[in-house]
């Protein structure tokens, strides 16, 4: 088969490509960089463009889109529904199937555990964005229209993990500097975590299994979840750090 990612350089397209490779297939990234590896395919793609996708994803059998964009209100409400029309669009002109690499903002604030049945009520305007474009995608699987499916990550850590995640800013960036990590929130509570090369290998998995499409899934994460201080400590004896800490509700 041939594989497609849109957003090939980010913190999940860069373990896929690996992956994929790995197991001797064909793979062909695309972004707007024109970002390479060696036995895989490059192609310079905005997804911003219906003619642009439609060229980066002919000739595949599976498409993932695994891209982000800068952490921005106004360039997520401008850019997202157009993103998602247009690989939508190429998908269904092309034949290929879509698999999503999702987050979870559209939830919104959920007591107890998130599951693929919990409702979308975003609490904030990036979760609406969110839950407008899944709500297109679901939508056009849900009419037959095309093959697709959508993978969620909670916070992601690991190898490749974008250097805007919270893990990375708040601890991991830390202790690489002997700092004091911190927190967003009340540190003795649960929280969950998705591991970039668990990620990537489940999107591997979801696409080989044709039971798998046209319905939304939750990627691997820690479990049992633990607390922001068990991740501190887990991160810092991994780095062999081990600064002062002192745990408050916002730090």
């Amino acid at each position: 088969m041939k594989y497609t990612i849109l957003g090939a350089g980010g913190s999940i397209g860069i373990p896929l490509a690996k992956i994929l490779l790995e197991n001797n297939q064909q793979v062909r990234l695309a972004s707007r960089s024109g970002y390479s590896m060696p036995g895989a395919e490059s192609v310079k793609a905005d997804v911003n463009s219906l003619s642009d996708t439609i060229n980066a994803v002919e000739g595949s059998d599976i498409v993932y889109l695994t891209l982000g964009l800068q952490y921005d209100l106004k360039v997520w409400r401008e850019s997202w529904p157009k993103i998602m029309s247009n690989v939508i669009e190429a998908c269904k002109i092309t034949g290929a199937k879509l698999i999503f690499f999702d987050n979870v903002y559209m939830y919104g604030l959920v007591k107890g555990i998130m599951t693929e049945e919990t409702p979308y009520n975003p609490f904030s305007k990036k979760g609406e964005v969110r839950a407008e474009i899944a709500r297109m995608l679901e939508k056009e699987f849900n009419k037959g229209d095309l093959t697709a499916s959508i993978a969620r990550a909670a916070d992601l850590y690991g190898p490749y993990a974008d250097r805007n995640s919270v893990p990375y800013i708040m601890v991991l960036s830390k202790l690489l500097k002997s700092k004091k990590p911190q927190w967003l929130v009340n540190a003795d509570t649960i929280h969950t975590y998705s591991y970039t090369l668990d990620s990537a290998r489940a999107l591997y998995l979801l696409a080989n299994d044709d039971n798998s499409f046209n319905q939304i899934w939750h990627m691997p994460t820690y479990n049992p979840g633990i607390t922001g201080k068990e991740f501190i400590s887990l991160c810092s004896k991994n780095l062999e750090s081990n600064p002062d800490f002192r745990f408050s509700r916002n730090g």
